[in-house]
C-alpha cells in the first residue's frame, strides 16, 4: 500500500472513530478482526475519494441494521422443500480453493432460472451465502493459509444463456446491487466460461461501460476454461462444468457426483444446518414461522443502470434480428 492510499485508510479510519454503537457492532461483522483491509474495499470501490467511500460504508452499516443482516443467518428458508427449489433455480456453490487459498464459487448463470419461489428468497439466500462466506469461508481460509484472505473467486458458466434471460435481469440486477454497495470488492477474479453468441454479443456493448478496474478483474476463457482454470486451482476445486469439454450442464456432473450447486453438497448441507441450528438456539426449541426475510434493496448506481440499459437494448436487437422481438416487448427491467 502506497503513502497515499495509508493516507486515505487513516482518514477513513478517523471518520468511523465516533460512530454509535450499533454501527460499531455490525462493521465488527463486516470487517471480521481486518478493519483496515475492508476500508481499502471501500475505498477501492469510490476509487479513493474518502467522504465518498465514508458515505458508501455509512449507507452500508445502515442498510445492515435497518434490515438485521447480522442476524439473517439465524432465518432459515423453510420448509427444506422450498430451499431445494430455490437451490435447484439458483445455481450457486463453492467448488474449492485456488492454490493460494481463495474460495472459487460456481455460478450457472446460464441456467438459474429464479421460477421457483418468490423473489425475495433468492435475494434472502443470496444475502446468506455472502455473510456465511465472510464471516466462516474466508475466516476458515485465512486460517488454513496463514494470510488474510478476504476476496474469492467467482467462475460463471453461461451454458444454456438464451434471449429469455432478459426476464431475470429484474433479480439479477437487484443480487448486483446489494453486492455492488455493501460488499464492494470481494472477488479477485471473474472467470466467464462456456459462453454463447448471444453472451459474447452483450459482453462487447458491456465492456466498453465498465470502469478499468472492473473490466482487469473478468476474464473471458474458452470453452469450458479447463486449461486455463487449471493454472489457478487444482482439478479437485473445478467447477463439475469445467471438467469437460461439451459437458453441456450446469446441474450435473459427468462422473454422478454431486455439483457444487445441489443442496445435497457439502457446503449446502453446512449452510443450511448451521442456519437451521442458530434458528433454534442452544437453549430451546420454538417453531419457526414460514416466510421470507424481507430486505430493502439500495438504488443502484447510475453506472450499473447504465449497463442494465446496454444488456436490455442489446437483448431487444438480438430477439429483433432472430424475430422475437414481439415476445420480448413485454419483458421490462423493475424494481423488486
Amino acid at each position: 500500500m502506497g503513502i497515499a492510499s495509508a493516507d486515505a485508510v487513516h482518514q477513513l479510519q478517523s471518520l468511523l472513530e465516533d460512530i454509535d454503537e450499533p454501527l460499531k457492532m455490525t462493521f465488527q461483522n463486516v470487517h471480521q478482526g481486518y478493519p483496515p483491509q475492508t476500508l481499502v474495499r471501500f475505498l477501492k470501490a469510490r476509487e479513493w475519494n474518502v467522504p465518498k467511500a465514508h458515505q458508501m460504508l455509512m449507507d452500508c452499516l445502515n442498510w445492515r441494521i435497518q434490515n438485521e443482516i447480522d442476524n439473517i443467518l439465524s432465518k432459515p428458508i423453510i420448509p427444506t422443500d422450498l430451499y431445494r427449489a430455490v437451490r435447484d433455480s439458483q445455481l450457486l456453490g463453492l467448488s474449492g480453493f485456488s492454490k493460494e487459498g481463495i474460495p472459487v464459487f460456481a455460478n450457472g448463470v446460464g441456467q438459474s432460472t429464479f421460477d421457483k419461489a418468490s423473489v425475495h428468497y433468492y435475494v434472502q439466500s443470496h444475502i446468506q451465502m455472502n455473510e456465511y462466506r465472510d464471516r466462516f469461508i474466508l475466516p476458515y481460509a485465512t486460517k488454513k493459509y496463514g494470510r488474510h484472505i478476504g476476496t474469492c473467486i467467482k467462475v460463471l458458466d453461461m451454458t444454456g444463456l438464451r434471449l429469455s434471460a432478459l426476464t431475470q435481469l429484474k433479480i439479477l440486477t437487484t443480487i448486483s446491487t446489494i453486492d455492488d454497495l455493501n460488499y464492494p470488492e470481494k472477488t479477485e477474479t471473474y472467470y466467464i466460461v462456456n459462453a454463447p453468441y448471444v453472451f459474447s454479443s452483450c459482453w462487447k456493448v458491456v465492456k466498453p461501460l465498465l470502469q478499468e478496474r472492473t473490466r482487469r478483474k473478468i476474464q473471458v476463457l474458452h470453452g469450458c476454461g479447463k486449461d486455463e482454470l487449471l493454472k489457478v486451482m487444482d482439478y479437485a476445486s473445478l467447477p463439475h462444468f469445467c471438467r469437460k469439454e461439451g459437458s453441456g450442464s450446469s446441474r450435473h456432473s459427468s462422473n454422478g457426483t454431486i455439483d457444487c450447486f445441489s443442496l445435497d453438497h457439502d457446503f449446502h448441507q453446512q449452510l443450511y444446518q448451521y442456519i437451521k441450528e442458530q434458528a433454534f438456539g442452544s437453549e430451546h426449541v420454538e417453531l419457526i414461522k414460514q416466510g421470507f426475510f424481507h430486505v430493502v434493496v439500495p438504488e443502484p448506481d447510475p453506472e450499473e443502470a447504465k449497463i442494465t440499459k446496454a444488456i436490455e437494448s442489446e437483448f431487444h436487437k438480438l430477439g429483433d434480428q432472430n424475430g422475437l422481438l414481439h415476445s420480448l416487448d413485454s419483458m421490462k427491467i423493475g424494481r423488486v
